[in-house]
C-alpha cells in the first residue's frame, strides 16, 4: 500500500521483499479468504501502550468508504459483507487474489518489485539513505519501513523493521505476542483441561482482568488439544500474555527493583458459556422434574454440559426436583462466570499480530515520518498498536501504509482518496 501511494511521482519506487513473492500474511488470513475490512471502525478496542488519541488519528485517516472504494475501484476487487461477523471478504473467497491486486496495481503504477532479498542495514549517506541488502546496495531519498513485526514468522516477519528502528534510536515499547490461542498444562488442581473437550466450540463471552487492564469478548470459541482458541480467546489473549510476560507497570516496578513478575498478578479468565443469564438459568434449574443434563444440553454442547456438571458437583443423573440449593449455585457460577485455567499461550508462532513496537510519538502522526531522521517512515504493525481481529489491523496496515507513501513521495494525503 505504501508504494502504491508512493508511485506516480518522477522519482521511482521499488520494494525490497525478503520472500519470493510477498504478501503471505494476507495469503493465510481469514482461513485463505482474507477479512480486508471490518463493516465498522472500533478503535475503542484497539491497544497501545502511547497515547491513544495518536492512535486514533492514524486509523481514521483513512475512512472506512474511502479504503472500500479503492479496493473496489482502483484494485478491482469487488467486496462482500459477511452479515453475522460484519467483515468484509473479497467476493471471490479468495486471499491471492487480495494480494496479486495489490502487486498488480503497485505495477501498473510503475513500482519495481525485488524479491528474494534481505535489507541487512540502513544508514544515512549525506542527503540520502543508504539501504545495504543481499542483492546489492540502493540509494533512496526517503525510505519506508513496512516490514511487520514478529508474527507467524514463517512468513518472513523477522522483526528486522523493529530492529533497524531501534538501532536508529527511536523509542520502543516491549513487544509481545498478540491475538494470540492461550495453553492451559494438565494438573490436578486444574478443574479443566482443554484435552477433554478438544474440538468443542461455541459462542461465548469472556472477560479477562490482568495489569490493570478488563478487556471483554464474545464470540467463536474452540477448546484444542493445548488450551484455547476461537475469535473470543485471541482478543482477549493480550490481557494475559502481557500478565505473564512481565508488561506493565506493575511488572515493570517489580523489574525496576530488580524482582521477578509477580506469579499472582496472572490475568484471570471468566467466562459465560452462553446468552442465558444467571437469574434465567436459576429459573429453569427451579422448574418441574426434569433432568439437569437435559436442560444444560438444550443450550450447551452435551460434553460441555457434562463436564460442567461434573465440575460443578452435580451428579450426572440428577434432576430439577432433588437439585440441592448448594448444587445449584454451583452450577450457576459455572455456567455463567466460569474461571477458566490457563498457564501459557501460543507465542509469535501463532499470533496473529504483535503487540508494543515504535512508539508512536517517534512519527508525526500524520505523515508518519521519523522525528529522528528526517526521510524516514515507519508504518504498520511495527508501530505500537494492534486491534481485535475482523479486519482492524488489515485497515491499520492500508491506513499506515497510505499515509507513509503518500508523504515519502512529497505529497499531502486526501481522507477520500
Amino acid at each position: 500500500m505504501a508504494a502504491i501511494f508512493a508511485a506516480g511521482g518522477p522519482a521511482p519506487v521499488i520494494v525490497l521483499e525478503r520472500t519470493a513473492d510477498g504478501g503471505r500474511k494476507i495469503l493465510i488470513s481469514g482461513g485463505g479468504r482474507c477479512n480486508i475490512l471490518p463493516s465498522r471502525l472500533a478503535p475503542e478496542r484497539f491497544v497501545t501502550d502511547s497515547a491513544p488519541p495518536l492512535m486514533r488519528g492514524m486509523l481514521r485517516a483513512w475512512p472506512l468508504a474511502a479504503q472500500r472504494r479503492f479496493f473496489e475501484d482502483e484494485v478491482g476487487l469487488p467486496l462482500a459483507l459477511e452479515a453475522e461477523t460484519g467483515k468484509l471478504f473479497p467476493r471471490s473467497n479468495r486471499a491471492r487474489d487480495v494480494r496479486d491486486g495489490l502487486v498488480a496495481l503497485a505495477r501498473r503504477r510503475g513500482v519495481q518489485f525485488i524479491f528474494s532479498t534481505t535489507v541487512d542495514g540502513i544508514a544515512r549517506d549525506g542527503a540520502r539513505w543508504r539501504i545495504a541488502t543481499t542483492d546489492g546496495v540502493h540509494q533512496a531519498s526517503s525510505v519506508v519501513l513496512a516490514t511487520g513485526g514478529l508474527s507467524v514468522p514463517m512468513t518472513g516477519s523477522d522483526g528486522t523493521g523493529l530492529r533497524v528502528a531501534k538501532e536508529l534510536g527511536h523509542a520502543m515499547h516491549s513487544t509481545y505476542p498478540a491475538l494470540t490461542p492461550l495453553t492451559v498444562e494438565p494438573s490436578r488442581d486444574a478443574a479443566l483441561h482443554p484435552a477433554q473437550l478438544a474440538g468443542v466450540s461455541l459462542a461465548v463471552r469472556l472477560r479477562a482482568r490482568g495489569g490493570g487492564r478488563t478487556t471483554d469478548s464474545h464470540g467463536g470459541f474452540l477448546f484444542t488439544h493445548r488450551g484455547y482458541s476461537g475469535p473470543s480467546v485471541l482478543d482477549v489473549s493480550h490481557v494475559c500474555v502481557r500478565s505473564i510476560e512481565g508488561i506493565g507497570a506493575e511488572p515493570a516496578m517489580a523489574a525496576a527493583a530488580g524482582r521477578p513478575p509477580d506469579p499472582a498478578g496472572r490475568a484471570t479468565l471468566r467466562v459465560s458459556w452462553s446468552e442465558v443469564p444467571a437469574a434465567e438459568w436459576e429459573a429453569r434449574l427451579l422448574e418441574g422434574d426434569a433432568h439437569v443434563a437435559s436442560i444444560l444440553g438444550r443450550v450447551l454442547p452435551e460434553r460441555l454440559a457434562l463436564f460442567l456438571l461434573a465440575s460443578a458437583g452435580v451428579p450426572r443423573d440428577r434432576r430439577t426436583s432433588s437439585l440441592r440449593r448448594p448444587e445449584r449455585n454451583a452450577l450457576v457460577e459455572h455456567l455463567t462466570s466460569y474461571l477458566l485455567p490457563w498457564d501459557g499461550h501460543e507465542g509469535y508462532k501463532k499470533a496473529e499480530v504483535t503487540g508494543g513496537g515504535v512508539a508512536l510519538s517517534e512519527v508525526d502522526s500524520r505523515t508518519l515520518e521519523s522525528r529522528h531522521h528526517p526521510g524516514l517512515y515507519l508504518c504498520g504493525e511495527m508501530l505500537d498498536a494492534f486491534g481485535p481481529i475482523g479486519g482492524h489491523n488489515f485497515t491499520w496496515a492500508w491506513s499506515t501504509g497510505r499515509a507513509a507513501g503518500t508523504a515519502a513521495a512529497g505529497r499531502s494525503p486526501s481522507s477520500s482518496e
